[in-house]
């Protein structure tokens, strides 16, 4: 795991991951109740049987808690109940790097020790983390060097790396420094270690009626349960996290998004929504933090002219004149107008089942920079049922143009 160069040395690293610790698991793998021995499922179906149950309950717990028994033979049975979950009781450091996660914090606890039976002076100690793309710098004594170590002796120091890159890892351990003899050395150490995905995230975003949702599926590829934070907005508010299981487990989320600034403020041709930040905890407690990538929607397309549908009649009758509240929106930075609405034709040429009651041309003035205008379309039904209102088309007269028609409505017309 570690080399170095330059022929023998007296000075020597050793690294321990600094992480929570594990639980111990016993190694027996299943302990009995020594009730279990002697009383069987149906006991109580005898009144007789189980009259006698405390008797028997009581002689076996005391046979069991003999601790003259040298041959071992009560280890297999449980003495308490907390005994059936198979922990000791016990936490154990880590033994070795283990699993290193993408958005975890790498921390290691760094010894420096002197084998020789000299002193050791003038120690300059470097500590740095090289990826496939850099090389940082965690721990650097140029500038105040170690004077000595004893012979027996170590130096000791933590270094902390947040962990932002997939693949290989390098602790790279070196110290510069003066033996029992004088002689300058030079020591190199190496501890490689390899990072993976902690989490795999799919994500999907809809449109749904002109709100936008995120779709985003986690699942865990650790070999720890998960508990992910939930963000409330209130700080009164407490969430508990979710659990993600080890080893495959998934939770899926639904958000719907929100835009902060006007419409005004949109980038044309922009869909870009934003990044998803992800953090957890493991079982004891160690804080995990990832960012997906820029989740790219639907390209926003800023138009000069929205139509908006302000008000339907609850109650349309069946040749019964009614009035359609719209609402025609400026959304440029410049005056636009005057404008004339009606119903136009498509191309099917069939009869409309909804059309203009009176003039078939409505007047607007002209509408200010993103400012908007209210008026009413007079609308009269010639067919019952479920009828689509279509081709309400806007024409700007100055600038001769025709502008996008609005969305085909749909309404119930009923009889008197």
């Amino acid at each position: 795991m570690s080399s170095g160069q330059g022929g023998p040395h007296s000075l020597a690293f050793r690294v321990m991951r600094l992480c929570k610790p594990s639980f111990q698991v016993d190694p027996i793998p299943l302990l009995l109740d020594p009730s279990d021995l002697v009383v069987g499922e149906d006991i109580f179906d005898d009144p007789i049987a189980s009259a006698q149950l405390p008797r028997l309950l009581h002689h076996s717990q005391v046979s069991s808690s003999d601790s003259s028994d040298l041959s071992y033979r009560s280890r297999f049975l449980l003495h308490h109940p907390s005994d059936s979950i198979g922990l000791s009781g016990l936490l154990v450091l880590p033994q070795a790097f283990g699993a290193i996660y993408l958005g975890e914090t790498f921390c290691s606890y760094i010894s420096i020790n002197n084998s020789a039976n000299l002193e050791v002076r003038d120690i300059i100690i470097k500590a740095e983390m090289q990826t496939e793309r850099q090389r940082l710098l965690l721990l650097d004594t140029s500038k105040s060097p170690v004077e000595s170590i004893r012979a027996g002796g170590r130096y000791d120091f933590i270094v902390e790396h947040d962990v932002k890159e997939l693949g290989a890892h390098t602790l790279v351990c070196t110290a510069l420094y003066y033996d029992g003899d004088g002689e300058r050395k030079y020591l190199p150490q190496f501890f490689k270690f390899i990072v993976a995905n902690p989490l795999s995230v799919r994500t999907k975003v809809r449109v749904v009626k002109e709100i936008t949702f995120l779709e985003a599926c986690i699942e865990n590829h650790t070999k720890s349960n998960l508990f992910m934070d939930q963000n409330s907005q209130t700080r009164e508010t407490f969430k508990p996290p979710i659990l993600i299981k080890s080893g495959g487990g998934i939770h899926n989320y639904l958000y719907q998004l929100k835009s902060h600034g006007s419409a005004q403020t949109k980038v044309e041709g922009s869909n870009i929504l934003g990044k998803l930040q992800i953090t957890w905890r493991t079982n004891l407690g160690e804080p995990g933090r990832l960012q997906t990538q820029q989740i790219m929607g639907t390209p926003i397309i800023r138009k000069d002219i929205e139509l908006h549908v302000v008000e339907v009649p609850s109650a349309i009758k069946l040749e019964r004149p009614f009035s359609l509240h719209l609402k025609l929106a400026n959304e440029t930075d410049k005056e636009l107008g005057p404008f004339e609405v009606w119903l136009s034709q498509d191309d099917s040429r069939e009869e409309k089942k909804v059309v203009i009651n009176g003039l078939q041309t409505v007047v607007l003035p002209r509408v200010e920079a993103f400012d908007s205008t209210d008026f009413h379309l007079n609308l009269i039904a010639t067919q019952l049922g479920v009828q689509r209102i279509t081709g309400i088309t806007i024409f700007n007269t100055r600038e001769k143009q025709t502008y996008e028609p609005l969305p085909d409505l749909e309404i119930f017309v009923d009889l008197d």
